[in-house]
């Protein structure tokens, strides 16, 4: 069984990240578009001192994101992955031009997605974002 663990990652106060990951389905291979029916995400500002407490950030909970756009059909190793040589098939770069999602430098965030699959239970991924 793989161990569920939140991706570490660094952004800019008033900016926006791009988020990659290597995820896989309950088999062990990395999912495909085909793999997953519907998807969507949720950005919460973290209290450093009860770790329960996780506030969603308007416009940007329960945001639904095209498939297409995060999922890719095999592995891409290029110049953003540099994690190891095996690559990553999950990209979703924030949208902030409407709304910020880092808006307070030195507080943690963490950014929820979850992927509804063809078949299954729901896959979650997560970054856990330091704003600087």
């Amino acid at each position: 069984m793989a161990d569920a663990s939140e991706i570490h990652g660094v952004a800019f106060k008033n900016a926006s990240a791009t988020l990659l990951a290597r995820v896989v389905g309950a088999d062990g291979t990395p999912i495909t578009p085909s793999d997953v029916a519907s998807a969507k995400y949720t950005a919460y500002l973290l209290d450093e001192s009860d770790p329960d407490r996780a506030d969603p950030i308007g416009g940007h909970t329960d945001m639904p994101v095209e498939i297409a756009d995060l999922v890719a059909n095999g592995l891409h190793k290029d110049a953003l992955w540099d994690v190891d040589d095996v690559g990553y098939n999950f990209k979703h770069v924030l949208d902030v031009a409407a709304d910020q999602v880092f808006a307070t430098a030195g507080r943690m965030y963490r950014v929820a997605f979850e992927l509804t699959p063809t078949e299954g239970q729901v896959i979650v991924v997560r970054f856990r974002i330091h704003a600087i």
